[in-house]
């Protein structure tokens, strides 16, 4: 009964630790991809609550990439702390073999392996689908906090402008190239080879409508070497068709796994696509498999060392720096599964083999240990 309350406090230690790891190592991260989210306001012209929801979101997709690392710390930070406390020599004393917390580790392995597949095949697609939908659905908010004084703006698709002052919604000198065809109900030019250059003194910015003054509409057409001027005293220009360069398709990783697998499967899927979904659906399936490998790797840090030599090899420093190099390889070999079908073995066939393999080895030491005393 004692013993599977301590086991139980070990499980929950190790799994708070886990999951404080993760949390901090994920806000770090997300705090940094916010910055470069910004862009979706200063140049996309998207609203705050946009840029909020977009990256609430995201967060799902940060937190699987720290499930292996956040892993490795909790476990190695929990058996160091309890080495140092001498709190496993109550374990020792009554009996209890070491393969036994080798196997108690292995079990909160898997549980985190679970915990990292339903996240990467079910909510991290669906988040990020999510949130890639919310970008195309809701477009740009505002068309003023896209404009940059004195340099070429082309956030939107085919629409590109230079304003010389800006004062707050007022503008001044200001040069507008549509080739997208967005204000081709300014001219009477209706063909789609049709381009639009509009140059102005001042204007005023209202949202998602632009009141230019003092300036003149040039149309040309690539087919037609003739252009057609019109000048304007005031000119209101509705920016409600601007659509933004903002990518709103869904991204592979951002898709569901069904859907990867379906195409996968299809005959007509594109190969160069093929060879993406490949690599996306190890990293959802297989790169979690990783993670009891990195498990029994710090396993080793319950072999009592009898020489230099052996504290040389079993220690803190190098089983920790063992464990990473398991995950940087894991994570270096994904890249290139879909590329070749060699690799993409190597990659599937190395957690069961590798597991195997520390296993009887950690069986091994733990025996000689054993027969020592």
């Amino acid at each position: 009964m004692l013993q599977n309350k301590i086991y139980q406090n070990y499980i929950l230690e190790v799994l708070k630790t886990f999951f404080v790891i993760l949390f901090g190592l994920s806000t770090i991260a997300l705090t940094v991809r916010a910055v470069n989210f910004l862009d979706l306001i200063v140049e996309s012209g998207y609203s705050i609550a946009i840029y909020f929801q977009y990256s609430v979101l995201n967060l799902f997709g940060v937190l699987t990439k720290f499930v292996p690392l956040s892993f490795l710390l909790a476990l190695i930070l929990f058996i160091i702390k309890q080495i140092q406390e001498n709190e496993f020599v109550i374990l020792w004393t009554s009996g209890i073999k070491k393969l036994k917390l080798v196997n108690l580790f292995f079990f909160i392995s898997i549980f985190v392996v679970f915990f990292y597949i339903i996240f990467s095949t079910f909510l991290t697609p669906f988040t990020l689908y999510k949130s890639r939908l919310l970008l195309s659905k809701e477009g740009y908010d505002s068309f003023i906090p896209t404009i940059r004084v004195q340099q070429f703006s082309d956030s939107f698709k085919g629409f590109t402008f230079l304003v010389e002052e800006k004062f707050q919604n007022q503008i001044k000198k200001i040069f507008i190239y549509d080739e997208a065809n967005v204000l081709k109900n300014l001219t009477d030019t209706k063909s789609s080879s049709s381009s639009t250059t509009i140059t102005a003194k001042e204007g005023v910015v209202e949202e998602k409508k632009l009141i230019l003054f003092e300036g003149q509409i040039i149309s040309s057409d690539k087919n037609n070497l003739e252009n057609q001027i019109i000048k304007f005293e005031q000119l209101n220009v509705d920016l409600n068709n601007l659509k933004t360069d903002t990518i709103t398709i869904p991204k592979f990783q951002e898709r569901t796994t069904r859907s990867l697998v379906k195409c996968l499967l299809n005959v007509e899927c594109d190969e160069k696509a093929k060879k993406e979904i490949i690599t996306v659906l190890n990293r959802r399936l297989v790169l979690p498999l990783y993670i009891p490998v990195v498990s029994l790797i710090c396993s080793f840090l319950l072999i009592k060392t009898r020489s230099k030599r052996e504290s040389f090899f079993i220690n803190k420093y190098s089983v920790f720096t063992l464990s990473f190099l398991l995950l940087l390889y894991a994570e270096l070999i994904i890249r290139f599964t879909g590329l070749s079908k060699i690799i993409s073995i190597i990659f599937l066939i190395s957690p069961p083999v590798l597991i195997c393999l520390t296993y009887y080895f950690l069986i091994f030491k733990l025996s000689r240990e054993a027969l020592r005393k």
